[in-house]
């Protein structure tokens, strides 16, 4: 699940029954009046998707002494419909035309209607935040201005004089950092978590999501296709600088100037794209990046060691390890 392992019965249990009342809330949540919208909303729903966040919320709320509670659900459903409103709208900005393996919302319909129906799980988002009380409703608002900061951020490209390194960093704290620190902070407040206990969990979920991204930065250029299950070099063809390749291109010689010259644009031609794997597969970028996954997730299982011992720490320590392990 998501390199979670959920060794303890009662844990597999309680994150098991938890997530099937995830799945119910966020179908109920998104109908409408408006068949139309019901239609669109689910489009994303209903092609799956891992539930990370939710399930980053119930195993948080494990840590504490009320992690059935109902506010816990209603926290994971929200951290999900916030997650999914910004994939309608990530993928206009992007132009996508896929997601989750089926068609994205943009291309079946159009950028309008990817948008507006963005917007409306925003709205139910808000909606069901605001039965959690108002420390929930304004942690929310301050998820929101981290998004929309990390996604700016991305768009404007680092400053001039600004180490593109650090401003990669900050973007991917704010865009996939922060959401996934408001899914434990929530699940840790409304368990019953001690404040230390919510802070610690909210700095984990930073960490382990930035990790993420790195990981799956370093995944994309090292791991051939038949082992991680996705086409190398995806970020090359998008043009999005990652890690490894802004570690990459810091090197001096001749392969850094190639490199330079190279992600300068988006890769379309299948041999530039080649090429550029193997100049990323036989220099530093690599190993740098990977030096950096492993200092967060040293970070990562020190916030960990704040948390009392117990099955749900135990599934959290196995997140940290397998977000290592799995870039091979």
């Amino acid at each position: 699940m998501t390199g979670v392992e959920l060794l303890d019965a009662g844990l597999s249990e309680a994150v098991d029954n938890g997530l099937s009342q995830v799945e119910d809330l966020l179908h109920r949540e998104v109908h409408s009046n408006y068949q139309f919208v019901t239609e669109t909303s689910l489009h994303l729903i209903e092609a799956g998707g891992k539930r990370f966040r939710p399930l980053f919320t119930l195993l948080s709320g494990q840590i504490g002494p009320r992690g059935g509670a109902s506010e816990v659900v209603t926290a994971a459903v929200v951290v999900e419909l916030v997650h999914l409103a910004t994939l309608y709208h990530d993928d206009v900005m992007d132009s996508a035309t896929m997601r989750r393996g089926a068609e994205s919302a943009n291309s079946r319909w159009d950028n309008s209607v990817a948008i507006l129906t963005g917007d409306y799980l925003f709205a139910h988002a808000s909606r069901l935040v605001a039965d959690l009380g108002p420390d929930a409703v304004r942690i929310i608002a301050d998820t929101f201005a981290a998004l929309v900061t990390g996604q700016m951020r991305e768009t404007r490209g680092p400053r001039p004089n600004e180490d593109p390194v650090q401003h990669y960093l900050a973007v991917v704290a704010e865009k996939t950092g922060s959401l996934i620190a408001t899914a434990g902070r929530y699940g840790g407040m409304f368990a019953g978590c001690a404040p230390e206990e919510v802070a610690a969990l909210r700095r984990f979920g930073e960490i382990i999501g930035s990790a993420f991204q790195v990981s799956d930065d370093v995944i994309d250029i090292a791991s051939p296709e038949e082992s991680s299950g996705k086409t190398p070099g995806t970020d090359l063809r998008e043009g999005v600088p990652t890690l490894p390749m802004l570690y990459a291109v810091q090197e001096g010689g001749r392969s850094a100037l190639r490199l330079r010259e190279l992600l300068a644009a988006p890769l379309t031609d299948d041999a530039l794209v080649d090429e550029a794997l193997g100049l990323l597969r036989n220099g530093d970028g690599i190993a740098r990046a990977r030096q950096t996954l492993g200092e967060q997730a040293s970070l990562a299982r020190d916030e960990l060691a704040l948390l009392p011992d117990c099955p749900a720490r135990d599934a959290l320590a196995s997140l940290t390890v397998y977000v290592v392990d799995r870039t091979g």
